[in-house]
């Protein structure tokens, strides 16, 4: 499963600055995750059968590719689907500077939410989607993702009392900039699949 899910995505190794502003060895091109949703759609449901054991009221996850996973699975357990939208973008040299906020008119107090994302990585966009649910009056139930990169997830869960569920776990390298060895060592950051470049920023 997991050689399966990573050959939905454009995997490469090297220097690049992800979404929650540390650096990292491996950025995935989570776009093409969603190109062929039939492909995508078995790895959905094992999510979604895990995640069936918490008793949702429905999904949220952050725009784009948390969202578009999260309108699956809730479409999978027949729950209901919420998002978040990114209100302030990354800064390049701070940590987790990236916000996101619950859409104008939904609706989630009161509910049993899970967040989830196509990746979490260092968990800045679910971490940033937990606050918003939590502050609208809704329940946090469980977090989820296709692929769970590292340990950073995990401490998330634990942080917050809910159960982390995944498709696939791998091992990852994530560093904070003022301590990344590949700066030390002088190599460039690849700015073709950075913020700001032409391609999208791996998740975060």
């Amino acid at each position: 499963m997991r050689t399966e899910i990573l050959d939905l995505m454009g995997v490469r190794r090297g220097h690049f600055l992800l979404e929650s502003g540390h650096h990292g060895d491996l950025w995935l091109g989570l776009d093409a995750l969603f190109e062929n949703p039939t492909a995508l759609r078995p790895f959905v449901h094992d999510l979604a059968r895990s995640l069936d054991v918490n008793r949702l009221d429905g999904v949220c996850g952050p725009l784009t590719g948390g969202a578009f996973v999260a309108q699956m699975l809730a479409l999978e357990l027949d729950v209901k689907f919420w998002f978040t939208e990114r209100t302030q973008p990354p800064r390049e040299g701070t940590l987790y500077s990236a916000r996101y906020a619950l859409a104008a008119g939904q609706r989630v107090a009161g509910a049993r939410v899970a967040v989830v994302d196509d990746v979490i990585n260092a968990g800045s966009a679910v971490t940033s989607t937990l606050s918003a649910l939590r502050s609208a009056g809704a329940m946090p139930a469980a977090l989820g993702a296709l692929l769970v990169l590292g340990e950073a997830a995990e401490a998330l869960a634990s942080q917050h009392a809910v159960p982390l569920h995944s498709t696939v776990r791998l091992d990852n390298a994530l560093w904070p900039p003022a301590a990344c060895p590949r700066c030390a060592a002088g190599v460039p950051l690849d700015t073709t699949s950075t913020m700001g470049g032409p391609a999208p920023p791996s998740s975060g």
